[in-house]
C-alpha cells in the first residue's frame, strides 16, 4: 500500500503538479485544467486505497436475556437469563438459609418397639387414702388392710392380674407385683396405649437447629412473616410433634420467630428446638454425654463428638428445678418406684409403682420414663427428667454408670445455687 502511494506522488513531482494550487518558483507549470483534473483522479485513487484497509470492528453490544431463569440457577450465574419468578423466589430464601430443594435431616425413628411397657397400670383417684390387702379374699370382705396408700394428686399402682367375680365384665380386683390386693371400687382408671412419641437417631450432625412443635392445640398456623399481626401463610397447618428444621430467626413483637419452611414462621415458644453442638461441656471428660436444655425442653445424646439421638422432654416446674450442672449417672433401675410430697399439706404426694428404666445422676433426681403424662415439650415433675416411654426405653439401652448428664438453661432464668435444691424428685 505504501509503495504505490508513493509512485503516484513520484509520478506528481515530476511532472511537477501542484496539489491545491502549489506554486513552483512562482511559475505555473502546467495548464490549470490539466492540474485539476489530475490532482482529483490523484486524491480518488488515494482515498479508494485508504478504503481498502481493514478496518477494527467495534465491539457490540451483549444481546440482553430473554428468557427466565430456571429455578435452580445460582444467583451469581444469572447473567445469561433474567433473575425473575421461581428464580427470584429461591434467591430470596437462599438470603434466609433456606435452599431448594429442602434437604431432610440425616436421622431415622428408633425402632417402635421400644415403646412397648412390660407393665400394665391403674390410676387412683385423687385426695383418698386406698387401702392394699394381703389377700383376695380381705380385698373381697373389705378388712384387714395391709397398708394404705396416702392421698395424692398423682398415684398409679402396677398390677399382674386381676380378679372378676359375678360374671362381671371388668376386673373387680387388681393384684399388685408386690401381692397385694387393690378393689377396682378405689381405681379410677386402668391405664391404656403410652404416649407413643419417639424423638430421633441421627447419622451425623445435622448443620441446622431443629424441633418439634409441641401441643398447643391440634394444628398450628404459620405466619407468612415473623409477627403476630402477619398473615397466615398459604400452607398446610403444622401438626403437634410434627419435625421442623430452623432455617433462620427473627425477632418481631420482642419474640424470636423461627422460618421453619419457605414463608413459614412461628414463634419460639411454640417449638421444642434443638441446638446440635457435639463439642464437650466444660467438666465433661470422655466421648459420651447426655445434653439437658431446660428452656428448650429437649434432650440430645452425643458419642464421639457427634450428635446420635435427641427428643423432647418434661424437665422440674417452678419452684421444683431440675438442677443445671455436670453429672454422672450412678445407679440404673430397670424399674423402681416412686413417692414423695414438697408441699407442706402435702398436697403433691405422688407414688408411682413400677418407673421403668430409671438411671439416677443427681442424688433423687433421675432420667426416667413418665408413663403418666400425655405430652412432652414443657417442665411438669418434681425434678427429674421425664421421657416418653420409647426415649425413655432407648436411653436406657445406650447409656452407662459413668456417663456424663450435662443440665443447663441458656436463657439463664433457673437458679444455679446448690442452696435453692433438694433432693428433687419424680
Amino acid at each position: 500500500m505504501a509503495q504505490a502511494i508513493h509512485g503516484f506522488f513520484s509520478l506528481y513531482w515530476n511532472h511537477r503538479i501542484l496539489i491545491l494550487g502549489e506554486y513552483n518558483f512562482g511559475i505555473m507549470t502546467q495548464p490549470l485544467n490539466f492540474r485539476l483534473a489530475f490532482s482529483l483522479v490523484l486524491l480518488g485513487v488515494v482515498g479508494l486505497l485508504c478504503l481498502s484497509i481493514p478496518q477494527p470492528a467495534l465491539a457490540a453490544d451483549p444481546p440482553e436475556p430473554t428468557a427466565l431463569c430456571l429455578p435452580d440457577t445460582p444467583p451469581e450465574s444469572a447473567g445469561d437469563c433474567l433473575p425473575l419468578g421461581p428464580a427470584a423466589f429461591r434467591a430470596a430464601q437462599a438470603k434466609q438459609g433456606l435452599r431448594l430443594p429442602l434437604q431432610p435431616l440425616p436421622a431415622a425413628p428408633p425402632p417402635a418397639d421400644l415403646v412397648t411397657i412390660p407393665f400394665s397400670y391403674a390410676m387412683l383417684p385423687k385426695g383418698t387414702a386406698v387401702p392394699v390387702y394381703t389377700t383376695l379374699d380381705d380385698a373381697i370382705a373389705d378388712q384387714n388392710p395391709a397398708y394404705y396408700i396416702q392421698p395424692g394428686a398423682l398415684r398409679y399402682i402396677s398390677y399382674v392380674d386381676t380378679v372378676i367375680t359375678d360374671g362381671g365384665s371388668k376386673p373387680d380386683y387388681f393384684m399388685l407385683r408386690d401381692g397385694g390386693w387393690v378393689a377396682d371400687r378405689d381405681v379410677a382408671t386402668r391405664v391404656g396405649a403410652a404416649n407413643r412419641f419417639q424423638g430421633l437417631l441421627f447419622r451425623r450432625t445435622p448443620e441446622r437447629p431443629f424441633g418439634w412443635i409441641l401441643p398447643f392445640e391440634a394444628e398450628l398456623h404459620p405466619k407468612a412473616a415473623p409477627g403476630y399481626n402477619a398473615p397466615d401463610a398459604n400452607t398446610p397447618p403444622l401438626l403437634q410433634y410434627q419435625l421442623v428444621q430452623i432455617y433462620a430467626t427473627q425477632q418481631a413483637d420482642n419474640v424470636d420467630w423461627y422460618l421453619v419452611g419457605p414463608g413459614q414462621w412461628v414463634e419460639q415458644r411454640k417449638v421444642g428446638r434443638v441446638l446440635p453442638n457435639p463439642v464437650q461441656p466444660q467438666g465433661v471428660t470422655g466421648s459420651r454425654w447426655i445434653e439437658v436444655n431446660l428452656f428448650e425442653q429437649t434432650l440430645s445424646v452425643y458419642e464421639n463428638n457427634q450428635l446420635v439421638f435427641a427428643t423432647l422432654i418434661a424437665t422440674g416446674v417452678e419452684p421444683f428445678y431440675t438442677q443445671p450442672g455436670v453429672f454422672q449417672i450412678y445407679q440404673k433401675l430397670d424399674a423402681t418406684p416412686m413417692s414423695g410430697a414438697f408441699e407442706a399439706d402435702r398436697s403433691d404426694y405422688y407414688y408411682l409403682q413400677d418407673v421403668p428404666w430409671t438411671m439416677y445422676y443427681d442424688k433423687s433426681r433421675a432420667l426416667h420414663t413418665a408413663y403418666w403424662r400425655t405430652r412432652f415439650g414443657y417442665p411438669q415433675s418434681h425434678g427429674c427428667v421425664n421421657l416418653a416411654p420409647g426415649d425413655a426405653h432407648w436411653l436406657y439401652n445406650w447409656a452407662k454408670v459413668g456417663d456424663w448428664v450435662y443440665v443447663w438453661d441458656p436463657s439463664g432464668k433457673t437458679p444455679t445455687d446448690p442452696k435453692d435444691y433438694s433432693d428433687g424428685g419424680a
